[in-house]
């Protein structure tokens, strides 16, 4: 495929609808190739069976990565209960024979509720979890031991919506590095007869939802005509339950050399949590994180995050360089 000639990065996300069998990485770099330029990433991977919602950061977007590396998910999924596959879902061998129960709502509700909260689960083999600094599928797919420690995560909701025959249909909201395929693999395991996931979709990664999220086909048609650019939010707009502050230009000139400045109460206006329809209501997981500030320039353009480090003083810990 011929060279794109580099064009100038677009600043800000882009929310794909990733479609099923590509890889996030497959993704990033279709959308590489319709921009023009190199500089873009992915906020969460998702699996190749996965759909949904896949956040992608442009340009100096790529910078605001790690304020979103908490933020919770919600998915749609398809749970296929009768045998277990040795990746936890549907695109792995079977490990014994399918036993096709006939599933009862309360009992997988019972059993999906042993699951919600502070939970300890194993990733699976076939993950991108590191084993001697090495991903743990490369030993898997080479018949290798892999042995992984449990970690901590937590559930905020897993609910069935639905079954068909040896099919069970659930909502689940999770925090940061959760994985639904030992979520699926471990009800399996509850419920003695094996499982393993059949579909998920993503349906919100924080405050971006299904709602907000475009096909790569619509994507390669408005690269086509030069409206991709009309699909990115803006770095203005990101990040905005957390409080913001406008400067004046001796104060923005501080920042962009990465000093410590001060403001008053009175320029501190307050973050606004995004009410998109389908995001979790509450966005981040975890333990309690500093409170960041979003500091903007006198032409409301996005200069810098900041924290406090004594009342009314901030330090810069991104600084934004002003776009050309």
């Amino acid at each position: 495929m011929p060279r794109l000639p580099q064009q100038p990065p677009l600043d800000g996300i882009l929310i794909v609808n990733k479609p099923r069998g590509k890889t996030s990485h497959d993704v990033v770099e279709t959308v590489r190739r319709l921009a023009g330029f190199r500089q873009i990433g992915h906020l969460g991977t998702l699996d190749p069976l996965a759909t949904g919602v896949l956040v992608l950061a442009l340009g100096r977007a790529t910078r605001l990565a790690r304020f979103y590396a908490g933020r919770r998910k919600r998915y749609a999924c398809a749970v296929r209960f009768g045998f277990a596959t040795n990746t936890y879902d549907a695109e792995g061998e079977p490990l014994s024979q399918d036993c096709a129960p006939v599933l009862d709502a309360a009992q997988l509700q019972s059993l999906a509720d042993g699951l919600t909260g502070k939970i300890q689960q194993i990733p699976p083999a076939f993950s991108a979890k590191k084993i001697g600094g090495r991903p743990a599928h490369e030993l898997a797919r080479k018949q290798k031991p892999v042995s992984l420690s449990p970690i901590d995560v937590e559930v905020y909701k897993f609910s069935l919506t639905g079954i068909e025959g040896s099919v069970a249909r659930f909502a689940v909201e999770c925090g940061a590095g959760t994985y639904v395929r030992s979520l699926a693999h471990d009800l399996g395991k509850l419920h003695g007869t094996g499982a393993h996931l059949a579909e998920i979709e993503r349906t919100a990664s924080g405050e971006f939802t299904l709602d907000q999220a475009i096909p790569l086909e619509e994507l390669a048609e408005d690269a086509k005509v030069g409206k991709l650019a009309s699909r990115v939010i803006p770095l203005e707009n990101l990040l905005t339950d957390l409080p913001r502050a406008a400067v004046l230009p001796i104060v923005e000139r501080r920042i962009h050399h990465g000093a410590k400045f001060n403001i008053s109460l009175s320029q501190v206006q307050p973050g606004v949590t995004p009410q998109a329809h389908g995001a979790p209501g509450q966005l981040d997981s975890g333990e309690w994180k500093p409170l960041h500030l979003r500091v903007f320039n006198q032409h409301g353009h996005l200069i810098a995050i900041a924290e406090p480090v004594v009342p009314r003083t901030y330090q810069p810990v991104v600084v934004l360089e002003t776009a050309p």
